[in-house]
């Protein structure tokens, strides 16, 4: 076999295999999604009650027919995402493994629990300091002009899912700097090197990620930052364990 087709043959070999992953994980969820889709109710009034405790005067609306289903469809996909996300990181796992010593290969129940543990983290960092904190703010701004807070469940729900998503996955930016340190792709030196760029980038992301207020786009702002700083030092030690191996 010529090395062109045995590089093919490879390369159709992951795309089989990353379509293997993709399949198991989008089923995953969406077994998870199904059986979210029964508590739906109670999860939005859990995903409400930040709005509620720092705007108690604020009423929650429906602007259509078949908005509170929609909502509930909505609740129940992104539940049911985070309930597979230890089976998505497994598949994720799976993928990647390959590409690592053969020591690194049995390292495969760590990352799936560091990395539900960093993805959970990064949510209710967000539900229980970031929403209480934006949610405020929003409400003086309310008060600075008089206006008693009337808010669609749609919108409420679309900001609020978006809000959670993003900072458990800014969350795993560890996890990912140690993968592509293992693989010889980032270096601490590069991310020293590029560290002025990089929080110029961290603030136009936490402006495109977030409303635009400037409170909430420093609350995303600053995380990063630590975790920037974190990246560093766990790409010093997976360089380290690449000299030792």
């Amino acid at each position: 076999m010529s090395d062109s087709a045995g590089s093919e043959q490879s390369f159709l070999e992951h795309l089989s295999e990353l379509r293997n992953c993709l399949i198991k994980s989008i089923a995953g969820a969406a077994i998870g999604s199904i059986i979210c889709f029964f508590f739906s109710s109670s999860l939005f009034s859990v995903l409400s009650s930040p709005l509620i405790s720092a705007m108690p005067e604020a009423e929650l609306v429906g602007l259509g027919p078949a908005e509170a289903f929609i909502v509930k469809l909505k609740v129940a996909l992104v539940s049911g995402i985070v309930l597979a996300s230890p089976l998505i990181f497994f598949q994720l796992w799976t993928f990647i493994s390959p590409g690592l010593h053969e020591k690194e290969q049995k390292l495969a129940l760590p990352f799936v629990a560091i990395s539900t543990f960093s993805f959970l983290t990064g949510i209710l960092f967000c539900f229980f300091v970031i929403l209480p904190f934006a949610f405020s703010f929003f409400l003086g701004e309310f008060q600075s002009i008089n206006v008693e807070p009337t808010i669609r469940i749609g919108e409420y729900l679309g900001f609020v899912l978006k809000l959670l998503l993003v900072f458990g996955l800014v969350f795993e930016l560890p996890v990912i700097s140690w993968f592509f340190a293992k693989l010889g792709i980032l270096t601490p030196e590069w991310l020293v090197k590029n560290g002025r760029y990089a929080i110029l980038g961290i603030f136009i992301v936490a402006a495109i990620l977030t409303p635009p207020d400037i409170a909430t786009q420093l609350l995303l702002a600053g995380p990063l930052i630590i975790l920037y700083g974190i990246c560093i030092q766990v790409t010093k030690i997976a360089n380290k364990q690449n000299k030792e191996n």
